[in-house]
């Protein structure tokens, strides 16, 4: 069974910083995107940026310049920098990974709350 398990979120002070961690564990062949993202009270969820296997990366519009990500393989994880926080930055933050389990599939972490403080 595949877990994706997710840490670092919390409560942060406008302009502070925060480091999400997520790490996929089980039986797990291979992992091609990961990425995270976000959802707001009554909104879907939305992609803050994502990042290939090979290393390319993309990101929301709202967080470019502000947030990066990035992975190590070696460890399954996915890592998201965030900086210059906002209180619009506040949300509830998931982790994403597309990998292979037996057969390829679309895996999401429990979800950590981020709320930025005005």
């Amino acid at each position: 069974q595949v877990q994706l398990v997710e840490s670092g979120g919390g409560l942060v002070q406008a302009g502070g910083s925060l480091r999400l961690s997520c790490a996929a564990s089980g039986r797990i062949f291979s992992i091609d995107a990961m990425g995270w993202y976000r959802q707001f009270p009554g909104k879907q969820r939305e992609l803050v940026a994502g990042v290939t296997s090979g290393g390319s990366t993309n990101y929301a519009d709202s967080v470019k310049g502000r947030f990066t990500i990035s992975r190590d393989n070696a460890k399954n994880t996915v890592y998201l920098q965030m900086n210059s926080l906002k209180p619009d930055d506040t949300a509830v933050y998931y982790c994403n990974a597309v990998l292979a389990s037996g057969a390829w599939g679309n895996y999401w972490g429990q979800g950590t709350q981020v709320t930025v403080s005005s």
